[in-house]
């Protein structure tokens, strides 16, 4: 806290762009209804479709395959992850020998050593966040790979097999969702290291980053895709 007061104006507004632009983004997409109609509301319909397919089936190996291909992506992102981590602590042991390299950098507005602090632990906060959202979801499709196991056989209609489908497709949805927060932390956290050459860089990116998610959820040719048979 008795490095807030280094904060200048343009900080704040960097700060403020920042977290409006992750939190509004983050509840527009998953909380608003004009939010609904998205990337990733739009896959959660095939996700049930694939339940079904795979309450149909009597041998497993392909579903089982795409789940393991699934956690491999996650768990892929989770290590990567940790690195950047543990690169972002010794930074922070270094902010002395970091403001020294970074004073001849074009654009830098890094200031003293607190002010460096303040920026690198919204770097860090931003890769820690997306390191728990990927080992949850990591787990959730854990959790998932039982649910097929346990999976009855049957078809559509039947009571204990539509309840199975909305199940399995609940935890794919969950751990996907969870992946997509991960993710989306990945893009804010870019922004967030911006912060450490100029504050209104930092401000525009966030804003940059927000078009960008909005475009791929919204309006790419992914969603087109998914929708040509009229869901």
């Amino acid at each position: 806290m008795h490095a807030l007061p280094h904060l200048s104006p343009l900080d704040w507004l960097a700060l403020v762009t920042f977290f409006a632009c992750w939190g509004g983004y983050a509840w527009f997409s998953e909380h608003s209804r004009g939010g609904a109609h998205g990337l990733n509301s739009t896959t959660q319909h095939y996700r049930l479709l694939w339940a079904y397919r795979l309450l149909e089936r009597d041998i497993r190996v392909a579903d089982s395959t795409l789940i393991g291909n699934l956690v491999t992506s996650v768990s892929f992102y989770a290590n990567t992850t940790i690195y950047i981590i543990a690169g972002l602590i010794a930074a922070l042991g270094a902010a002395d020998q970091l403001l020294g390299l970074a004073a001849d950098l074009p654009f830098s507005a890094l200031g003293n050593k607190e002010l460096l602090e303040i920026k690198l632990m919204l770097v860090l906060g931003s890769f820690v966040f997306a390191y728990f959202k990927f080992t949850w979801s990591l787990r959730q499709f854990n959790l998932l790979s039982i649910l097929v196991g346990a999976a009855p056989q049957g078809t559509a209609g039947a009571p204990e097999i539509d309840s199975y489908a909305r199940r399995l497709a609940g935890a794919n949805s969950l751990a996907g969702d969870d992946f997509n927060r991960g993710i989306r932390a990945y893009y804010f956290g870019l922004a967030a290291a911006v912060w450490l050459l100029n504050p209104l860089i930092c401000a525009l990116a966030s804003l940059a980053i927000l078009v960008v998610l909005y475009r791929r959820d919204y309006r790419s040719p992914a969603l087109a895709a998914l929708r040509q048979d009229g869901t």
